[in-house]
C-alpha cells in the first residue's frame, strides 16, 4: 500500500488501514528528505520496489523538502455497501491541488488585539465635536 501511495499519490481503503499506512509512510517520507545511501538502503529495505524508492527519493522529496511533518492526509468517505466498512481516502498533502490552490491566493494576515480599540474610537469622534466647535 505504501507503494501504491507514492505512486499514485492517493488511493481509498478502510479507516484502519489508513491510518496504519500512516503512521508506516510518514517515517520513510522524513527519511527521504536527505538523499544518501544509507537512506536510500533503509528506505528500500522497508519499502521493496525500486521503482517507488527511486520516485520517492526524486520527486516527492523534493516537493516536501520545506515540510517538519505531516505528509499524508486522511478523508473519510463513509461505508462500503458491501459490508458496511468505513472507507477513507489518504493522499500525499502537497499533491492535491485544490487545498493548495487556495493557500498560495490567501494573504496572510496577522491577529490583531481588539482590547482597548473601542475606547480609542469614542474618544476620537468627542475630540472632533469640540475642535469644530471650538472653530465655529
Amino acid at each position: 500500500m505504501a507503494c501504491s501511495l507514492i505512486e499514485h499519490k492517493r488511493i481509498n481503503t478502510t479507516v484502519a488501514k489508513a491510518k496504519a499506512l500512516k503512521q508506516f509512510v510518514e517515517p520513510i517520507i522524513t527519511k527521504a528528505k536527505e538523499d544518501t545511501t544509507h537512506n536510500r538502503r533503509i528506505v528500500f529495505s522497508r519499502i521493496r520496489q525500486k521503482e517507488a524508492v527511486t520516485e520517492l527519493f526524486r520527486d516527492v522529496a523534493v516537493k516536501v523538502g520545506d515540510r517538519p511533518g505531516g505528509y499524508t492526509r486522511i478523508i473519510k468517505l463513509g461505508s462500503r455497501k458491501g459490508d458496511a466498512a468505513d472507507m477513507a481516502m489518504i493522499e500525499l498533502v502537497d499533491y492535491n491541488e485544490l487545498y493548495n490552490a487556495g493557500k498560495a491566493t490567501k494573504k496572510k494576515s496577522t491577529r490583531r488585539s481588539r482590547r482597548g480599540s473601542g475606547s480609542d474610537k469614542a474618544v476620537a469622534p468627542a475630540a472632533e465635536k469640540q475642535a469644530t466647535k471650538e472653530e465655529e
